[in-house]
């Protein structure tokens, strides 16, 4: 489910950030990605809310580190609506 997630998520970031090409992983961070400043996070947050039908609380999204707490919150989610 994770690997799904993540190909979702490009699929998202590539259309909120405007990029072509972008990849990400468990490490991958905000300063890893262009474009990805604190008012795309806000875009970012909604769109992927948007896409899998979803709502993160303020506390989980102030605790992400990176790209791998973001899916594990996504996919903990994801299990919970299922």
């Amino acid at each position: 489910m994770r690997k799904e997630a993540f190909n979702q998520l490009e699929i998202v970031f590539k259309d909120v950030l405007g990029l072509h090409e972008i990849s990400l992983s468990d490490q991958t961070v905000a300063q890893d990605i262009p474009h990805w400043d604190s008012l795309n996070h806000i875009r970012l947050v909604v769109a992927i809310e948007k896409k899998f039908k979803v709502r993160f609380t303020s506390k989980q999204i102030g605790a992400w580190r990176n790209m791998g707490d973001m899916v594990t919150d996504l996919v903990k989610l994801l299990k919970s609506e299922a």
